[in-house]
């Protein structure tokens, strides 16, 4: 009984389901194999169409590994995969279009969808780039970056040629709950202009390829993720605006746990439109190469009225850096305002957090001492309203001349790049060991505290071209 369908036929005439509400669509009945090696695109489509064509229902995909191609989510369709169900994307790139591969699973314009349940997206990652390495080598495929130079020194094929796991565009009611996704060579999960999204107690581990995001929302508006867990080689959680006339707003984060070779929770480095009423409360983190916490507005958006508060960061690089940068020269630099960062708890290793894992973000070229954190503007552009409270980081300490050396009286010398790449490494070794602030305007720091394992040479905290500046710390 456990491959139960409930056969559900709708009138052409009418255009209406006769069967009860919700009602489940099993992919076994219209011809889904669960054999790990039949392609069932177009029966787990058709599914996901009756389901569609009756106004809505659940898609069942039962116990069993399932490879599939691309399959577009319609209105009031739940993508359900119950426990041990496996939708395995194809490991031949040919399935996912012939031009800019499209996402396993996508959705446009779309209202009321989900992808439920406690089974598996795996995207078959180690498969299928062996697949793209060998339509690029038979020049079957365009490339233009794959044998560049990159810093990871592996061969990296361009983005567009490398499928998603789920994108969904311009959705609104979007769910997805209870399910793990893994091992996809792209953005993880990549929601664009969508609203209304629940992301709730899922699992991410991706971490066979570069710029592989645990999730990704983009000018999104009143989002929720919750309770769910991010092992990736690129940013576990990260907020994007892409649109000058969008901006990621209304978002909240709770209760998730982050592991990543970049950053683990950020905002940018896309930053063209704004972003505006984020919330995030109580972020374990990890085994993380950046920065716990990233917030960074380099093509001119409005970044503001940001509050995190209960981040607890083990073995991560950096405890938060803080830019406005000028990347994109087209447009006036943005603004950096509005934040509050709140009892955060974290500890610098004197290693790289990552190494050993399979992989690692690229290191750093010059030689340096441990990275402090920072809050940095531009001249005339400074970040504004800034407050930060009950934060305590752990330093390794230890620092040597001999490594490299910065005089403190130096800080004139220190390059202002302001389009550069944002990242807490970007200004080389910098005269002070716990934190670095230049062009603010508007900085309250209470109870922040810095210790050391070791001796460290450097002063705690240097300020340059900083004003408004109140200090109620112990260090």
């Amino acid at each position: 009984m456990k491959n139960l369908v409930f056969i559900v036929t709708c009138t052409l005439v009418a255009g209406s389901c006769f069967a009860q509400a919700r009602p489940f669509f099993n992919v076994l009945y219209y011809g889904a194999k669960a054999d790990g090696r039949t392609l069932n695109t177009r029966a787990i489509q058709k599914a996901i169409d009756a389901a569609s064509a009756c106004g809505g229902g659940r898609v069942l995909v039962p116990a069993g590994r399932f490879v599939t191609g691309v399959l577009r989510l319609r209105s009031n369709v739940d993508l359900h995969l119950v426990e041990n169900a496996v939708l395995l994307g194809s490991a031949r790139r040919a399935d996912y279009g012939p031009g800019p591969a499209s996402a396993l699973i996508i959705a446009d314009s779309q209202q009321h969808i989900a992808i439920t349940g406690k089974g598996t997206i795996d995207g078959q990652g180690p498969l299928l780039i062996k697949d793209i390495y060998r339509m690029l080598e038979a020049g079957t495929l365009q490339d233009a970056e794959w044998k560049t130079y990159n810093p990871w020194h592996q061969m990296r094929p361009e983005e567009r040629n490398r499928p998603k796991l789920i994108e969904f565009r311009h959705c609104e009611g979007v769910s997805v709950k209870g399910i793990t996704i893994k091992d996809g060579l792209c953005w993880i999960q990549n929601y664009k202009n969508c609203s209304d999204i629940t992301i709730d107690s899922i699992r991410v581990v991706s971490n066979v390829m570069w710029n592989n995001d645990g999730i990704d929302l983009v000018d999104c508006r009143k989002a929720r993720i919750t309770h769910s867990f991010f092992n990736a080689d690129d940013d576990g959680i990260c907020l994007k605006s892409e649109d000058p006339q969008g901006r990621c707003e209304d978002i909240y984060i709770e209760d998730c746990t982050i592991r990543s070779s970049a950053s683990a929770f950020k905002l940018g480095t896309a930053s063209h439109g704004g972003f505006s009423n984020i919330r995030v409360r109580d972020l374990r983190i990890y085994d993380t190469y950046r920065s716990a916490i990233a917030l960074e507005t380099v093509d001119g958006a409005i970044l503001e009225h940001i509050d995190i508060r209960n981040i607890t960061a083990t073995n991560t690089g950096n405890a938060f850096f803080l830019r406005l940068g000028h990347r994109n020269q087209r447009v006036p630099p943005g603004k950096l305002q509005h934040i509050y960062i709140g009892n955060v708890r974290v500890e610098v290793p004197a290693g790289k957090p990552d190494k050993g894992y399979e992989m690692e973000g690229p290191p750093v070229r010059e030689p340096h001492n441990i990275f402090p954190s920072s809050i940095t503007g531009l001249p005339g552009y400074p970040v504004e309203d800034v407050t930060l409270e009950d934060i305590e980081i752990i330093y390794p300490g230890g620092a040597s001349r001999d490594t490299a050396y910065r005089p403190s009286d130096s800080v004139g010398l220190v390059p202002e790049r302001e389009g550069a790449y944002p990242e807490f490494s970007m200004f080389g070794e910098l005269p002070v060991s716990g934190l670095f602030v230049r062009h603010v305007s508007g900085l309250r720091l209470k109870k922040v505290r810095f210790i050391f394992k070791k001796e460290d040479f450097r002063p705690a905290w240097l300020f340059d071209d900083v004003s408004g500046l109140t200090i109620d710390a112990d260090y």
